[in-house]
């Protein structure tokens, strides 16, 4: 369902907090949302709401697209809020995914605006009798966005919709509301944490976990994770952001020696990049004893019996990091040593991996789940592991089973091997990477739970968050090479 008069009127009521001064300006749009009807609707007249997506690079320039539809205007990727965006914010990450080819993994929050619009904006829309559209107004919602890695993304065009794009500096966009509120902000393009959770530990080596509510809109819902949040605008700091979040879901909570421990990324329920500020606390008490106001309980668990619980794989990581580096009593930390080899026979498994590039030699690359159990919020080839089948039958099941593209055996060839060795108490991995010549269909997401997005990338400018055997593959490749090996101790 789109987002309900109620949420929209939420939105626009806090952004005139900031902003009083144009309630006047937004009167026709507090006056829709008093009216019995969708407001988000194109066929709400005389306005309706739009939503636009303001993507800023590291050289704090602009993205601007072309629109067909304005007579070749450059302005912001947006237009109209469809039936299945749940929120303005996640109206605007589906525009800017369909007309510039930025998925929302590419993207993350402003410590300036938070999930805030930066913008509203009132404009008229001249009638089109094509479509039966007599004269109205757009009241266009606008987020902000930074690009969560260095290099800009490349930007793939809505042909039927956009003409073109630009970069336009801060004080070249074409919208004077727009270009006067990002100045106003003080925008530098660098992201940085605009969450904070607590590693709590014990000192003996049990780390307190939370269990989420399963309950649609919650961050892994039904899943363990950490205490924490989202800040705030009224959050000094990232350890204020910590210190409320605590107050609110657990009162009685009391950390001994908060300190900050790691940034991380994680995914949130709109497909956005979250790098989140963790901090590392004790605390020895019982959890039941506890009033817990969010979430379903706490419960201490042990870096052993992670792989037994649902939750994500950074969080899993960063446990078995932390307990690596800081052994109870003050004992030197246990860490497993990789497979050595030995003189006994050891099964390897067999992966299967699509090299595919288009026509500018990009390849496609596949944004895992944050939940998957492999490669949770990491860029990676379409793969799977071979079952009771050949390695190349894998490879075409897994193309249509993941991906919806159809490749004919025939049109496929062995191009590199990643021999991989750095899974401590694992089997070794045989990854066989192919390439198919044709294929047939578009790149499609049919198994969400496992990869949330799919990219086409310049193999010279790979994200920075990628399974490290895609790129030894990749690199592998470009080289030259038939064959690498990974974490052997080389």
């Amino acid at each position: 369902m789109p987002p309900s008069p109620s949420s929209i009127r939420k939105t626009v009521e806090a952004y005139l907090g900031r902003h009083p001064g144009e309630r006047d300006a937004l009167a026709g749009l507090l006056t829709a949302l008093d009216r019995p009807v969708d407001v988000t609707a194109r066929t709400t007249l005389p306005g309706h709401v739009t939503c636009s997506a303001v993507v800023v690079d590291r050289r704090c320039r602009v993205l601007h697209v072309r629109h067909r539809a304005t007579g070749g205007l450059m302005l912001t990727p947006g237009g109209h809020i469809e039936r299945e965006d749940r929120t303005l914010l996640a109206a605007a990450l589906r525009e800017v995914a369909e007309e510039a080819g930025i998925p929302p993994g590419a993207l993350c929050l402003t410590r300036q605006m938070l999930g805030s619009p930066v913008d509203i904006d009132v404009h008229d829309i001249d009638a089109n009798p094509s479509k039966g559209e007599p004269a109205h107004q757009h009241y266009d919602v606008r987020y902000v966005f930074y690009l969560a890695d260095e290099e800009p993304p490349t930007i793939t065009l809505q042909d039927e919709e956009v003409s073109g794009s630009r970069w336009l500096a801060l004080s070249e966009v074409t919208s004077p509301t727009l270009r006067e509120k990002l100045l106003q902000a003080r925008l530098d393009g660098q992201p940085e944490p605009v969450n904070a959770s607590a590693l709590i530990h014990d000192g003996q080596g049990r780390y307190l976990l939370h269990l989420r509510d399963h309950k649609p809109g919650i961050w892994q819902p039904g899943a363990f994770a950490l205490l924490g949040g989202g800040r705030t605008h009224t959050d000094e700091s990232l350890e204020g952001t910590l210190l409320r979040e605590l107050s609110e879901e657990v009162p009685d909570l009391r950390l001994e020696g908060l300190e900050p421990y790691a940034v991380e990324g994680a995914i949130s329920v709109d497909g956005l990049h979250v790098p989140i500020q963790v901090f590392t606390g004790r605390w020895r008490g019982d959890p039941d004893r506890l009033r817990l106001h969010e979430g379903v309980l706490l419960r201490w668990f042990t870096p052993d019996v992670l792989d037994r619980l649902r939750l994500s794989s950074v969080t899993r990581d960063l446990v078995r990091r932390h307990a690596a580096e800081n052994a109870p009593d003050g004992k030197p930390a246990v860490v497993p040593a990789p497979w050595d080899g030995g003189s006994r026979t050891v099964l390897n498994g067999v992966g299967v991996h699509l090299h595919l590039e288009n026509e500018e030699g990009q390849v496609l690359l596949g944004l895992r789940h944050p939940d998957s159990a492999y490669g949770g919020n990491l860029w990676h080839y379409l793969a799977g592991r071979c079952e009771q089948e050949s390695a190349v039958a894998c490879l075409v099941r897994e193309a249509q089973e993941e991906a919806g593209l159809v490749i004919d055996p025939a049109d496929v060839d062995l191009l590199h091997v990643v021999h991989v060795g750095d899974t401590p108490g694992g089997r070794p991995l045989m990854q066989m990477i192919f390439r198919a010549h044709h294929w047939e269909g578009t790149p499609k997401l049919r198994e969400p739970d496992k990869c949330i997005a799919w990219q086409w990338w310049n193999c010279q400018h790979l994200p920075a968050q990628i399974v490290p055997c895609t790129r030894a593959a990749i690199e592998g490749i470009r080289a030259g090479r038939t064959y690498t090996e990974l974490g052997w101790g080389q």
